[in-house]
């Protein structure tokens, strides 16, 4: 059964982005900000770096609401509701690709992200967590 070893996995990868986010936003690793050039150019202006601050350690923040509910589905949760919340996971995890994937693409194209092509690296990888979702939710 694939199903809770897939949650634990996101959750892990999950857990180390909003450590990233809340304690080094300015890497490059674990997705965090540091790939965008704007960050680092948002200091020179402080208004708007804490702004961009903000909004990511909101994100940081989300995301570890979230991975705290999907703890308690994986700890507590029977098999119905962890395969229930693959599905959701999947389905959430594809909105990326409404807003956010075209975005980062312009980006990525205007010189604004490096390394060159990360938009592309990070889609796929988006798409191999929807698969896996829905591959433990079906085995």
């Amino acid at each position: 059964m694939l199903v809770k070893p897939v949650l634990i996995l996101f959750c892990l990868l999950e857990l180390s982005n909003a450590a990233a986010l809340y304690f080094a936003p300015g890497t490059r690793y674990a997705n965090a900000v540091g790939v965008f050039r704007a960050w680092e150019q948002s200091k020179q202006y402080p208004e708007i770096h804490d702004l961009v601050r903000y909004l990511v350690y909101w994100v940081a923040g989300a995301k570890l609401i979230f991975l705290l509910l999907l703890a308690v589905i994986v700890i507590f949760g029977d098999v119905e509701i962890q395969r229930l919340s693959l599905a959701a996971l999947a389905l959430g995890t594809a909105s990326f690709f409404w807003r956010l994937y075209p975005l980062i693409r312009k980006m990525d194209r205007g010189g604004q992200i490096e390394p060159e092509n990360y938009s592309k690296v990070l889609g796929l990888m988006i798409l191999v967590f929807i698969a896996a979702f829905i591959l433990a939710a079906l085995v």
